[in-house]
């Protein structure tokens, strides 16, 4: 099927095999993926990983996007024939073009401190905002993110603003489209229409004319351009939010499971077929955030492997494997911190920063660093069961598996942990749930592939290695710490 074949109106349908190229931009590198999918087969292989790492101009911290986009170039490049290109990446971030199609300046990094103290003064409030988006309020939401950035000359110059992908989208083709999964994290999109909510928009004092047309996954959006050399290959839009393509990629069997997507975030939730817009819903923070299908996916951001990411690197980047076999031999819950809590947001010394909110709590800071690794996995756990119980009370889904997918499906302790935590049974994998939900939606697109997620999901669970936990901790120790700790989070 491979061969960058001409344009048409099916110019591969009924085809028995698509080579495709999911391009996967986390929060600390891009890659590449490509994936051979055909009804009964799968396979993904790794041809580029760049890094992403945030730059700070001038006290502003940026994302570097045109070295994103060599990246992207160089990776198709080595990926060859293709039959079609999909783009997801982290959310809520964006680039601003003028009249002239310019980008006007790099984009900002959602952890960049221009939004400190935005959400309270926003002129919506919080009750009505949530019945309308549906959206957990996080200081880095795109409202907040412009609402910060009013008045400033490159949003006053700005006649289009397109998220992340979008933007690679719009360089490699020309196409001007807000694909939906990811709008719907911006905290502007009317989650029930599925429209952009042009009264959210004006009441913030934001220009609605900013925003291009919204799409849906599977929306073929145009053909590289000719002068990259790579062919007349479609791109295809795909749950272009990282998260959606991860959900996509959990391999379930049934639809009574919970989910947690981990890298950077652990993104927690359970899966809907209509958004919960309930004030109890508002109050523990979850989003409803658009899936592939016309899913919500309902969920919570906790802090994810970020903590023990920023760790590492204040501790010289040691060997983590070692790391974790001595966590694993640390006095279990003997410290516990809110892994939601929003002074772990900013990049800095993220040991003083557990050892400070450990002593905020009462409790002794971990006096090793394979305690503090205990405590961050610890915490991470007690996280994921809090977000999945409470899923499950706001939306009365019940669930019978957590599917752990992502990069933390690698930490076997953190897996193990979360089994324990959640008194449930844990399947682990597959680690790049992402590229594989976003090569499977452009498969489908292609007819390569047929049904809904219920038949996309089979082929993953036929397909790929996953790893299965079940519980076998105490479950009175997790209910005393998280009773513990419950005055702190305030839920």
């Amino acid at each position: 099927m491979s061969g960058n074949q001409g344009q048409g109106t099916d110019i591969r349908a009924r085809a028995p095999e698509a080579r495709v190229a999911a391009v996967d931009l986390g929060a600390s590198s891009g890659r590449v993926m490509v994936a051979e999918v055909g009804p009964d087969h799968l396979e993904l292989t790794e041809v580029a990983r760049f890094p992403n790492g945030p730059v700070r101009v001038g006290g502003t911290l940026h994302w570097d996007v045109p070295g994103l986009y060599r990246g992207i170039l160089d990776g198709l490049r080595a990926a060859g024939d293709l039959d079609a290109v999909g783009i997801d990446s982290w959310a809520v971030d964006y680039g601003l073009l003028d009249a002239s199609g310019a980008l006007l300046g790099n984009p900002v990094h959602y952890r960049d401190a221009r939004t400190d103290g935005v959400a309270d003064r926003l002129p919506l409030p919080a009750s009505e905002l949530y019945v309308t988006t549906g959206v957990q309020v996080l200081p880095f939401n795109t409202i907040y993110q412009l609402v910060a950035a009013a008045g400033t000359p490159q949003l006053d110059a700005a006649r289009e603003l397109l998220l992340i992908p979008d933007l690679i989208g719009h360089w490699l083709t020309g196409s001007h489209a807000a694909e939906i999964t990811n709008a719907s994290t911006t905290g502007l999109l009317d989650v029930r229409a599925r429209t952009w909510s042009k009264d959210v928009i004006t009441r913030a004092g934001i220009d609605a004319g900013l925003f291009p047309p919204l799409v849906e996954p599977g929306t073929r959006l145009g053909t590289l351009r000719s002068e990259l050399g790579l062919g007349p290959v479609p791109l295809v839009a795909v749950g272009s939010h990282d998260t959606a393509s991860a959900v996509v990629g959990v391999p379930a069997t049934t639809d009574r499971f919970a989910y947690v997507a981990t890298g950077t975030w652990s993104l927690v939730g359970v899966e809907l077929a209509a958004p919960v817009l309930t004030e109890e819903s508002r109050a523990a923070n979850f989003s409803n955030e658009l899936g592939v299908d016309g899913t919500v996916r309902y969920l919570r951001n906790v802090m994810g492997l970020w903590l023990l990411q920023e760790c590492l690197r204040a501790w010289g980047d040691p060997d983590l494997a070692p790391l974790l076999a001595a966590a694993e031999r640390e006095p279990a819950l003997a410290a516990v911190v809110d892994a939601g809590d929003p002074a772990f947001i900013p990049p800095g010394d993220m040991p003083a920063r557990i050892a400070a909110a450990c002593a905020k709590l009462g409790q002794d800071p971990p006096g090793s660093r394979p305690a503090t690794v205990r405590c961050i996995l610890d915490s991470l756990a007690l996280a994921h069961r809090r977000a999945v119980r409470e899923a499950v009370a706001c939306s009365g889904h019940e669930v019978d598996v957590v599917h752990v997918v992502g990069g933390g499906a690698r930490n076997d302790l953190l897996c193990r942990l979360t089994a324990d935590a959640c008194g449930l049974p844990v399947v682990a994998g597959p680690v790049e749930a992402a590229a594989l939900g976003n090569a499977l939606v452009q498969a489908r697109a292609l007819a390569v592939v047929e049904g809904g997620l219920p038949e996309l999901r089979a082929l993953l669970a036929a397909t790929q290695s996953l790893t299965h936990h079940a519980p076998s901790g105490d479950e009175a120790a997790w209910a005393a710490v998280e009773r513990r700790l419950t005055p702190a989070i305030g839920r």
